[in-house]
């Protein structure tokens, strides 16, 4: 089968692996109909080459049609539609049953003191191939995948529930925000574009967006979202504060992460483990790597006194310096962590499934393109190009712009 693998730093390419099998009974195959490009998957491609090898297959947000499944599997059969969760989780032990999907104790990888395995996602994380392939064998399915209608819907009906809606509920969830009260959003990429939608769902009188990107600014817009533009905002904290009663919002979420901007003594920093030889670069980043924290420290700045930070992007370091007293004095809670998915999908799909959309999740992908070319994927996305947001993968489409070496054609 194709599938886009992972060769080096920003180098992936779509090449012929082995086709995946029934391993083990709670396993099942599924042929991909659609994959979407994460921004956590930007962090593979640019930052966490040490925890790669050369071929591992990319992508956990996938979705297509069962096509076998293992003896102990009941709950899905060969010609379901599935959704399948970028979590691979059991379902049956301490965390999970108490909606800690994440926290899997079957899946933990204790050799790296890391939580529960993820599809496509480095050896941090169980290594597990991922999505980003014409067809995908998806481990611990007794559980796992989520059915949903062969209504004739588009798959971005229901395909952003294997990680972009969990995610940003999740954020919501974490961020506390009291009935009528305030959220400010910080990046509007996908997961932004979400939670802010969430939160004006879920009773937020106001939901601020902040971004830079045109693009992003202008979604979030069109979806009843009020917007700060980074390039036109000379004092963002005094710019909120204008917005809530000089006081500051509710809550704050974080939708960023390590890819933030204005951190160039921590991006210098990953560039340079980076060159280093593997052996050498992984206990540098597990030891003593630091993030780029400039949305962190914003959100921190930006958060009322007695508010709440969610943080939904995802950070990396193990040494990263916070600013404690600020925290303390604030008496500021703050809750973070990969996203639960199996914990919100009874909350999620009966949304995703009416038919007035309130999430708008009809009005999040602005590319469809084959698997083919998927490194043209990963580029723009990456570069903000072509007013990319979020980017899905098919592949049954012929492929328009790769070139025979993998890399991005004219």
């Amino acid at each position: 089968m194709r599938a886009l693998t992972w060769q080096g730093k920003e180098d992936v390419r779509v090449e012929d692996v082995p086709d995946p099998r029934i391993v083990e009974p709670t396993d099942a195959v599924i042929r991909v109909t659609s994959t979407a490009i994460c921004g956590s998957d930007l962090h593979l491609y640019d930052v966490f080459g040490p925890f790669l090898d050369a071929g591992d297959v990319l992508g956990h947000e996938p979705m297509g049609v069962v096509e076998e499944v293992g003896p102990e599997v009941a709950h899905i059969r060969p010609g379901d539609r599935v959704v399948v969760p970028f979590n691979v989780s059991c379902g049956r032990c301490w965390m999970c049953t108490r909606g800690l999907q994440s926290q899997c104790e079957t899946t933990q990888n204790h050799e790296h003191g890391t939580g529960g395995s993820l599809l496509g996602y480095t050896k941090l994380y169980g290594q597990v191939p991922g999505g980003q392939a014409e067809y995908l064998r998806v481990p611990q399915a007794h559980y796992g995948p989520v059915p949903v209608p062969d209504d004739g819907e588009p798959d971005e009906r229901y395909l952003y529930l294997s990680d972009v809606l969990p995610t940003a509920w999740q954020a919501v969830e974490y961020a506390q925000v009291p009935p009528g009260g305030s959220v400010v959003v910080l990046g509007l990429g996908p997961v932004g574009q979400m939670a802010a939608r969430v939160a004006r769902h879920r009773g937020a009188e106001l939901v601020v967006g902040v971004d830079l990107v045109p693009e992003r600014l202008a979604m979030a817009r069109r979806h009843g979202v009020d917007t700060l533009d980074l390039r036109e905002v000379d004092d963002l904290p005094d710019a909120v504060r204008a917005l809530t009663g000089g006081r500051g919002p509710d809550s704050v979420i974080d939708a960023v992460g390590m890819e933030a901007h204005g951190s160039p003594v921590a991006e210098a920093l990953h560039a340079g483990a980076n060159l280093l030889p593997d052996a050498l670069a992984r206990p540098v980043f597990k030891k003593l790597g630091v993030d780029r924290l400039a949305a962190l420290l914003t959100a921190i700045e930006l958060v009322r006194r007695g508010g709440t930070l969610s943080v939904s992007g995802v950070y990396g370091g193990a040494r990263d310096p916070l600013p404690m007293l600020q925290l303390f004095d604030k008496q500021v809670t703050v809750r973070m962590g990969q996203a639960n998915v199996r914990r919100w999908v009874d909350d999620l799909l009966p949304l995703v499934s009416d038919a007035a959309d309130p999430l708008g999740v009809l009005d999040l992908r602005t590319h469809r393109i084959a698997l083919e070319d998927a490194p043209y994927g990963y580029e723009i996305f990456q570069k903000k190009l072509d007013g990319a947001i979020k980017v899905v993968l098919d592949p049954t489409l012929p492929a328009r712009r790769t070139g025979t070496d993998g890399g991005t054609g004219a």
